[in-house]
């Protein structure tokens, strides 16, 4: 007996089990992403300390994975709307791999930054080719629930990273933090191989470089500014004045670029959708939320309460809770009655509250709020981050599809990545000047002290457990404070996340998939050309005229039997193959 494996349908879409398993190495890629994001969030700490970097470290090393990964985001997206989907996820595995390999040789800071962007780039592919695949196979009404999946699995890598990587630390190394995604990424590439089947449109391949890399070195010269201003060079000081100028100017080219060229790497015409407009403002501080919270809060339960890298990990748990429950729950729902908007509203409330709730940590707040604080913005979380991507799915040329999710993602992505520098600034700065007061007052009450606060000198990241009391007590204090207030200055882009989610208009989702959408726009085109050159198709009766396109053949047929070749027959209407006029008005 002869095996078979999942071959593409006839009309090229999947369907069944063929779908279920191309989903499940789609789904596993996502993972690879997630953990790679958040497997060193907890351990990094140790990690900086072990190879003997600085705050400033501590930030880039973090930054330089979801910087690279935004800046890649929008070519990736481009990319997929021009060539073979497929390939590109596999090659951005593959980049991923070579970058998590390296990253675990680093002997020093210089060396990780350099290869956790390399990681970043890989990791930014998977992201965004995700979801852009998904929408290929799935339509909008039935993506919620995928959707849903999607969040869920970001909340258990983003927890079970954490988790892993802590006992990797405190057992074999940390090291090991980096090697342990690249069996999985292995799996995963194989698992794509055998399962994920597409049709792919020829196009002509135009791609944008002069946008890429405008775009790239623009964004990048102002998160490079927003990282290093107050503390490799003052604010007000030529550097920042270059950078900033530099970085701008370098966006206004660009611009000009994307407004000229024949295929803008990030299209502009996407601005005019409000739905995409309102999805990518609010996405911005969704990044800062989701990415920048969980690094911090690792710092907070080390520094600030003395916990373990793994005690830490498990400590982050009502947060992953509240934004799995809420993504895979609101996921089903949306799915169900089609019905999105209400469930991004009650996020975005949740959104504000939260980062308000945690702007109130200190150094010995009751662990119950801190719980609750975690769990209110982790539903907030969940229940708007991957449903920003599907409603701007559920709206855009289907000829954009991957620009367009790029974009959303690249937003979402860039506003982690400021997020983390603009929060890495505010904490070196904050916590300087606590310490500094606790010091002076220590030096009243326990002179004695401060002969061990030289490990505090040139704003390295201190080992609490080697530090003695009273002095530890300082050292705790002027993290949760500082920490605190940095998520508390998070607050006002959550409410700009509120109102932009409140804009967005109310469209019910299609019950077509991409792929099924394309068809349509081909078959319309091939029609109206049709009848401007007054061709008319075989009217021998009863047979169907059959138009081809990429995802098979759809027979159209007459009310009486009669072809439709674009005369009105009796009633003057015609019907499809599938039964339907569009997208079903899903409210």
């Amino acid at each position: 007996m002869t095996r078979t494996s999942p071959q593409l349908p006839a009309d090229g879409i999947l369907t069944g089990r063929a779908l279920h398993l191309a989903l499940a190495g789609l789904f596993m890629s996502m993972f690879v992403s997630m953990i790679a994001m958040n497997v060193v969030g907890t351990s990094m700490p140790v990690i900086i300390a072990d190879i003997g970097g600085t705050q400033a470290s501590y930030t880039w090393v973090v930054m330089a994975t979801s910087l690279a990964s935004a800046i890649g985001t929008p070519i990736w997206g481009k990319l997929a709307d021009l060539t073979n989907k497929k390939v590109l996820i596999q090659t951005s595995i593959v980049i991923f791999m070579v970058g998590t390999i390296m990253s675990g040789l680093a002997h020093d800071p210089t060396w990780l930054i350099s290869f956790r962007v390399l990681q970043g780039l890989g990791v930014g592919g998977l992201g965004a080719l995700c979801q852009i695949v998904l929408a290929e196979v799935v339509s909008p009404l039935e993506r919620g629930k995928y959707m849903g999946i999607m969040g869920a699995i970001m909340a258990v890598a983003t927890v079970g990273g954490p988790l892993l990587g802590g006992l990797l630390t405190d057992t074999v190394g940390w090291r090991w933090n980096f090697y342990v995604a690249v069996p999985i990424a292995i799996v995963a590439l194989i698992m794509l191989q055998k399962t994920l089947h597409l049709s792919t449109a020829r196009r002509k391949v135009k791609i944008d470089y002069a946008g890429a890399m405008l775009i790239s070195a623009g964004f990048s010269l102002i998160l490079i500014w927003v990282t290093l201003g107050g503390s490799e060079f003052e604010w007000n000081s030529v550097p920042s004045y270059a950078m900033v100028g530099g970085g701008a100017l370098l966006l206004v080219i660009a611009v000009f670029v994307e407004l000229k060229v024949e295929e803008p790497m990030i299209p502009l015409t996407l601005f005019t959708n409000r739905t995409f407009t309102m999805a990518a403002i609010g996405s911005i501080s969704v990044g800062v939320a989701m990415f920048a919270t969980v690094v911090y809060l690792g710092q907070y339960m080390q520094l600030a309460r003395g916990r373990t890298v793994i005690e830490s990990s498990l400590l982050t748990l009502p947060m992953m809770a509240g934004l799995l429950g809420s993504s895979t729950l609101v996921g089903q729902i949306i799915s169900r009655t089609g019905k999105w908007k209400r469930y991004m509203v009650i996020g975005g409330v949740l959104l504000v509250a939260g980062t308000v709730m945690m702007g109130q940590l200190r150094y010995d707040t009751s662990m119950w709020y801190v719980g609750v604080s975690m769990f209110v913005l982790g539903m907030g979380v969940g229940m708007t981050m991957q449903n920003m991507v599907l409603v701007v799915q559920n709206t855009v040329d289907p000829m954009q599809i991957g620009a367009a999710t790029s974009a959303v993602t690249f937003f979402r992505t860039i506003g982690g990545s400021a997020g983390m520098s603009v929060m890495g600034t505010m904490l070196a700065a904050k916590v300087t000047d606590y310490l500094t007061e606790g010091l002076e007052k220590l030096a009243q009450t326990h002179p004695e002290a401060l002969a061990d606060a030289k490990a505090l000198e040139g704003g390295s990241i201190p080992k609490i457990a080697e530090i003695a009391e009273p002095l530890r007590s300082v050292v705790e204090n002027a993290y949760g404070h500082a920490i605190g207030n940095v998520f508390l200055a998070v607050a006002p882009l959550a409410v700009v996340t509120l109102i932009a989610i409140i804009f967005l208009p109310n469209i019910p989702l299609s019950s077509k998939n991409n792929a099924q959408r394309l068809a349509e726009e081909r078959a319309k085109a091939e029609g109206a050309v049709g009848q401007a050159e007054g061709t008319h198709l075989p009217s021998e009766s009863p047979s169907a005229a059959l138009v081809e396109v990429t995802t098979g053949a759809i027979p159209m047929i007459d009310v009486d039997g009669r072809p439709a070749d674009g005369r009105p027959a009796t009633g003057g209407r015609t019907t499809a193959s599938d039964g339907g006029s569009g997208a079903r008005d899903a409210r």
